[in-house]
């Protein structure tokens, strides 16, 4: 998809598809922000905070060359969740970042997409080192940078957020 002359490139998974966000995914973003799930970042939020955020999905793409995609069911294009890299102005360095709505929980699509995500950061855009801020609270983020080989690797200071321990993913050519 073409946002403002930006391509935001599809990735495809095993059972997912990573795309650019579509008008049609916002009830399922809104419903996610606006619910008790997201509160590890930053909600529950209005619906009008809600669509700014959204909005900000594509806007990251326009103003940096990356950003994150909507997490897409490979077979029946449902919305799942938000995955990709995310690098908001206060942040020490860019991350790797996922959410994911109720219906993609559980089931390790997260993992899936993240890893499809770091492959495209160091494979396409040449990145050579990653980070995900991880909420010490947050048991199943946590669980997954972990399982995605992340180290601990100190801690930011977040106006909103408190003290943010980042996580470190592995070195690409430590991937190979």
């Amino acid at each position: 998809m073409t946002a403002a002359g930006i391509h935001i490139p599809t990735l495809a998974t095993e059972r997912l598809t990573l795309r650019a966000p579509r008008r049609s995914d916002f009830e399922a973003y809104a419903a996610f922000r606006g619910s008790d799930r997201a509160s590890f970042v930053g909600g529950p939020n209005t619906r009008i905070d809600a669509w700014q955020q959204f909005c900000a999905l594509t806007g990251q793409w326009v103003l940096l060359g990356y950003g994150r995609w909507i997490m897409a069911d490979k077979d029946s294009d449902q919305p799942l969740g938000v995955v990709g890299l995310h690098h908001p102005v206060e942040w020490p360095e860019p991350e790797i970042a996922w959410s994911v709505f109720a219906d993609g929980e559980g089931r390790g699509l997260a993992f899936e997409a993240a890893r499809a995500s770091r492959a495209f950061a160091y494979g396409t855009l040449g990145w050579t080192t990653l980070v995900s801020c991880v909420d010490p609270e947050n048991t199943r983020s946590l669980a997954l940078a972990k399982r995605l080989g992340c180290t601990p690797d100190g801690a930011f200071q977040h106006d909103a957020f408190g003290t943010l321990p980042i996580w470190r993913h592995p070195a690409a050519e430590a991937l190979t």
